[in-house]
């Protein structure tokens, strides 16, 4: 019987040896998986709800001695302090109310009961404290209402610690006629998975046999021809499926492939220099390209441009033009502190000329459309800011905000110090943003990823995310009213 079972699997096609082997591995899954299924809920589900039921029960005294407490609290000294903690008292108690479990067949009938009861005395407890609380001790029977708000929430607690004790022997109950099943099923798994186990491992060991055998030797003697040694003995198989036919065939071919491999080796070498010779090239021609750029940037001098700029002025001076000088040498300030400021951080004081320099050449640009004011509370001198960070902000501003507007603007630099961190506002009056752009720039920055615009600003919140612990930006704009850009910065003055 077993010879006869051996042959029939020999002279199947390995297409349907797969399937077969397939069809009784998908088996064994499908049932492990409903035994699995079948144990989780016999123990670990049907547990979870206990203990499910067991911390509502819970949750739900505690609730509602947390809300009797702030009840009480709120009835004594009427102010808002005490009016939050109220209002949240009673929204834990109705969350935890609306997941009380109540469903008939489920639980035991005295359980049920008790949290009918329980139900239905929170809804008339919350239509006598809601009355209490709009009342407000202006009407005259106020006391007694309160007293009886007291004596609801008394019952309810009464109620809710029976109702818990209810639960509690409710998942004894349970659980102690579902303890047996719980002992037999590891032993009934076990025995059944050896038995999977058992019929996967032979159908194993005669895949193995029949496919793996006779590949592995068919790469051993690929190995071996790849080593330049076509004169190996012939792989023997019995398989008179695909495979068998396979083995036939390489023993054929491999004594007349020899010389056509060899050949296909030293083609292959041959492009592989090719190739190598190639891409040395194209990495010579790279380095040429990055020399003659780098000999580009060399050739222009930051101090010809600042001398420049002087000559200028100087001449601007001497035939009377003062505006075009104060230009020039606004421009060339600007140029010496973004070519020539190699600190991370710097005095208020010079962001802020920076930035006054900056808004002289944009009023000499668009006139009296653009106004702008500084309003600064603090030492400038001795507070220390990252460099680059109004004049991008306030470009920006300019450009995203005031220009597109006929009238023009204002732009509004404002500084104050505030426990402990200086706080940075940049605000305008200009177009402003939709609700959905500016939702998108604020995920951006949180996300810090790179904007497709704004990119000052982008660089502006990296770098304080960087630099401070504390530090950050936000924004607020609305179309049509304008945009406040907001960066708090610790004051680090006082660690020095």
């Amino acid at each position: 019987m077993k010879q006869r079972l051996g042959k029939i699997w020999q002279s199947l096609k390995i297409k349907r040896k797969l399937k077969l082997f397939t069809n009784v591995v998908f088996f064994v899954i499908l049932l492990s998986i409903f035994l699995a299924i079948w144990a989780i809920k016999s123990s670990l589900l049907d547990f979870s709800s206990i203990l499910q039921s067991n911390s509502v029960a819970s949750d739900f005294v505690q609730c509602l001695e947390t809300e009797a407490s702030a009840f009480e609290q709120y009835s004594k000294r009427r102010d808002e302090n005490t009016f939050r903690q109220l209002m949240a008292a009673m929204e834990d108690t109705k969350r935890v109310v609306s997941q009380l479990p109540f469903t008939y067949g489920e639980m035991a009938e005295g359980r049920y009961a008790r949290t009918w009861s329980v139900l239905n005395m929170y809804q008339v407890y919350c239509e006598k404290r809601d009355a209490v609380l709009d009342a407000a001790g202006n009407t005259p029977d106020y006391i007694s209402a309160l007293y009886e708000v007291y004596d609801i929430q008394n019952y309810l607690q009464s109620y809710g610690k029976q109702l818990m004790r209810d639960t509690l022997e409710d998942g004894v109950s349970v659980y102690s006629a579902r303890v047996r099943i719980i002992i037999i099923i590891p032993a009934v798994i076990i025995v059944i998975e050896l038995l999977f186990f058992f019929c996967i491992r032979k159908i194993s060991d005669l895949m193995n046999r029949s496919i793996v055998t006779p590949v592995m030797e068919l790469a051993e003697a690929s190995r071996k021809i790849a080593g330049n040694d076509f004169f190996i003995e012939d792989i023997k198989v019995r398989n008179e499926d695909e495979l068998g036919e396979l083995v036939n065939a390489f023993n054929k071919m491999k004594y007349a492939t020899g010389q056509y491999i060899m050949a296909l080796e030293e083609k292959r070498r041959a492009l592989d220099l090719y190739h190598a010779e190639e891409l040395e090239k194209l990495e010579i021609a790279g380095r040429l390209d990055a020399m003659e750029l780098e000999l580009l940037k060399s050739q222009i001098r930051p101090h010809f441009l600042f001398n420049t700029l002087n000559v200028i002025s100087g001449m601007a001076n001497l035939e009377g033009a003062q505006t075009t000088e104060e230009m020039t040498k606004a421009l060339s300030s600007l140029f010496r502190y973004n070519l020539k400021t190699p600190e991370e951080k710097v005095p208020l004081a010079r962001e802020l000329k920076v930035v006054s320099d900056y808004m002289f050449l944009q009023k000499m640009r668009f006139g009296s459309r653009i106004e702008y004011r500084i309003d600064c509370q603090t030492d400038a001198e001795a507070v220390m800011i990252p460099t680059f960070t109004f004049q991008p902000l306030v470009e920006n501003a300019i450009i995203h905000g005031l220009i597109s507007k006929e009238e023009g603007g204002h732009i509004l630099i404002r500084i104050r110090e505030r426990g402990g961190m200086i706080r940075m506002t940049i605000a305008d009056d200009g177009m402003g943003m939709e609700r959905q752009k500016l939702i998108d720039l604020r995920r951006q920055l949180q996300e810090e990823e790179t904007g497709q615009t704004s990119i000052g600003l982008f660089n502006i919140n990296k770098r304080l995310h960087a630099m401070y612990d504390r530090g950050g930006i936000r924004i607020h704009s609305k179309a049509g009213v304008g945009t406040v850009i907001s960066i708090t910065i610790p004051d680090e003055r006082g660690s020095f």
